[in-house]
């Protein structure tokens, strides 16, 4: 499993996704990406749309 799945992972777990954490994945996704971790941020993504995970950086 690629480190952006794992931390997909615990955020879909939480229901919540800090900025920390998503500039944690910018910049890992920046560095190097595969498959893998592009279908875990389209996961990440739905889920956010759909409101099963709130984002911090999306908060009033």
């Amino acid at each position: 499993m690629s480190i952006i799945s794992e931390i997909v992972d615990r955020v879909l777990k939480s229901g919540y996704l800090s900025t920390e954490t998503e500039e944690q994945m910018r910049l890992i996704f920046t560095l190097r990406h595969n498959l893998e971790d592009i279908e875990a941020l389209t996961r990440l993504q739905q889920a956010a749309s759909s409101g099963r995970v709130r984002q911090q950086s999306r908060q009033f």
